[in-house]
C-alpha cells in the first residue's frame, strides 16, 4: 500500500468545470478506447460522473482501473473529509491515489493534509498518496514535516511517503529541477497539460516532428512526455481525440530529436502554485 506503481503509460484527465454526466459520457468513451488511468478532483465537481462510468464498466475490473482525486483545502479536517466525499461521490470502496492538490495556505494546514492523507492510506480509503504543483521549498518543508510526523505517531514509516507528484511538464515548461528532486525520491512523476492546450500548434520543432514520424503534433508532445518517464495526462472530451492520443507506442523519438525539443522557457499556461510563498493565503 505504501508505493504507487500503475501500469498505464498514459490518463485521460476529465476536464474542469465538465458536469457529472458529461464526465461520465468522457470517461465510458476513454475506457473503451483502452484508457485505465482516470485523473479528477474535487474541484472539478465531476468525481461522481467518472466514478458512475467506471462502475458500469462491468466488462473491466475495479482493481485495473487507476482513479486519482486530489483535495483542494489544504488543512487536516477539510483534507479528511475530502476523502470521504470523493469515496461518496465516486461509490469507490478506495480511491487509487489522493493528491493534495496545491501547497496553498499555512505550514500547519500542510502537515495536517498530509497527516489525513497518511491516516486514510493506513486505513486502507488510499492506497498511494502524494502531492501537485508544489514547488522545490513546498517538497522541502513536507519532508520535514513527514520527519516530525514520525517522531509524533511513532515511528519510521509513521510519516508517509509521498508516491506520486504531478506537474504541469512539457517542453516550455520542464521543471528540470523539481523532477530531480522526485526522482531522487523515487517518486512518480505525472505531466498534467503536456499538449500545452495547443497554444503551441504549429511550432516548427514540432511540424517537422510530425512531418518526420507521420504523428501528430499532439503525439509528437506525448511520446515526448513518455520518454522523459511522465505520466501524461492529456484532455479531450473528442472521442477521435481520445483515441488518437493512445497511438503513441509504434514509434520512438531519437535522442537528437528529444534534444530538439528542449527550450530554456518557463511558460506555464495553468495555473502555477509551485511559486507560492510557504505562508500564503487559502485560493
Amino acid at each position: 500500500m505504501g508505493s504507487i506503481s500503475p501500469p498505464w503509460d498514459m490518463a485521460l484527465e476529465l476536464i474542469v468545470s465538465r458536469p457529472p454526466q458529461q464526465a461520465k459520457e468522457v470517461v465510458t468513451e476513454a475506457l473503451r478506447f483502452g484508457y485505465r488511468h482516470i485523473d479528477s478532483a474535487a474541484s472539478y465537481k465531476n468525481e461522481a460522473g467518472a466514478g458512475e462510468a467506471i462502475r458500469e464498466a462491468t466488462d473491466i475490473s475495479r482493481s485495473d482501473i487507476h482513479f486519482t482525486s486530489k483535495a483542494r483545502l489544504i488543512t487536516y479536517d477539510d483534507c479528511k473529509a475530502q476523502i470521504e466525499k470523493s469515496l461518496s461521490e465516486t461509490g469507490f470502496d478506495y480511491i487509487d491515489l489522493m493528491l493534495l492538490h496545491c501547497p496553498y495556505g499555512t505550514s500547519e494546514g500542510r502537515k495536517g493534509a498530509w497527516k489525513a492523507l497518511v491516516e486514510a492510506q493506513e486505513a486502507g480509503k488510499v492506497k498511494s498518496i502524494g502531492v501537485s504543483n508544489y514547488g522545490i521549498h513546498h517538497l522541502d518543508q513536507l519532508e520535514q514535516h513527514i520527519s516530525e510526523l514520525e517522531v509524533e505517531r511513532g515511528g519510521k514509516g509513521k510519516g508517509g511517503k509521498i508516491n506520486a507528484a504531478q506537474y504541469e511538464l512539457h517542453p516550455w515548461c520542464a521543471r528540470e529541477e523539481i523532477v530531480k528532486w522526485c526522482r531522487a525520491r523515487d517518486i512518480v512523476v505525472e505531466a498534467y497539460s503536456p499538449l500545452v492546450r495547443g497554444e503551441r500548434w504549429g511550432d516548427a520543432r514540432l511540424v517537422k516532428l510530425a512531418e518526420k514520424y507521420g504523428k501528430s503534433e499532439a503525439q509528437i508532445l506525448l511520446r515526448w512526455s513518455l520518454q522523459k518517464g511522465f505520466i501524461p495526462l492529456p484532455k479531450s472530451v473528442t472521442p477521435a481525440r481520445i483515441r488518437s492520443n493512445t497511438e503513441i507506442y509504434d514509434f520512438e523519438l531519437s535522442e537528437a530529436d528529444m534534444i530538439s525539443l528542449e527550450t530554456n522557457e518557463y511558460a506555464p499556461v495553468c495555473w502555477d502554485p509551485t511559486v507560492a510563498a510557504l505562508e500564503s493565503s487559502p485560493q
